[in-house]
């Protein structure tokens, strides 16, 4: 199966649940309160559950990854990145107000990977929408990233790669 030179994420409602709203919301300072990661009012941050199998599974593979979050807080994404203990785990990382065009234009100079080899997840269909326009495969997430979600854009992926071989052929 060809896989994706780039794997890309948004992170709320994707990659995390901030106590059932987006990390923009939330109420700093954020802190380790009995293994929790917490806001000053107590919602809980945290990664979906098999958000971390995912990671180690583009470990495995050698894929990159990055992440693509249009938050207005963006030092409050990246210390919750921290705290949780993840930074690491992603190459690239666009994480500022705009557009995710402005996001993977970013991600294609960076990288100078062409955007047909790049899959993304996100919760919002006009992201996946406006992102698929660039030729990249886009993949909604409904509730929270989830192995089954991840292997159907794994699937969707390399379905989308035979195509454009086949389509360059003709």
């Amino acid at each position: 199966m060809t896989l994706p030179e780039l794997i890309v994420f948004d992170l709320d409602f994707t990659l995390w649940d901030c106590g059932g709203t987006w990390c923009d919301c939330l109420s700093p300072p954020f802190q380790i309160r009995r293994g929790r990661i917490v806001d000053r009012s107590g919602r809980h941050v945290r990664f979906y559950t098999g958000v971390i199998s995912i990671l180690d599974h583009c470990d495995e593979q050698r894929i990159p990854t990055a992440l693509a979050s249009r938050t207005e807080q963006p030092e409050w994404a990246k210390e919750l990145l921290r705290l949780l203990e993840a930074t690491h785990r992603f190459a690239f990382s666009e994480i500022y107000p705009s557009s995710k065009l402005k996001h993977f234009a970013a991600l294609h100079r960076t990288t100078g990977i062409e955007f047909e080899s790049m899959l993304f997840f996100d919760d919002e269909m006009r992201n996946i929408r406006e992102v698929s326009q660039l030729g990249v495969t886009s993949v909604m997430v409904d509730d929270g990233l989830t192995l089954e979600v991840f292997d159907h854009g794994l699937r969707q992926f390399a379905a989308n790669a035979s195509s454009d071989r086949g389509n360059a052929k003709g």
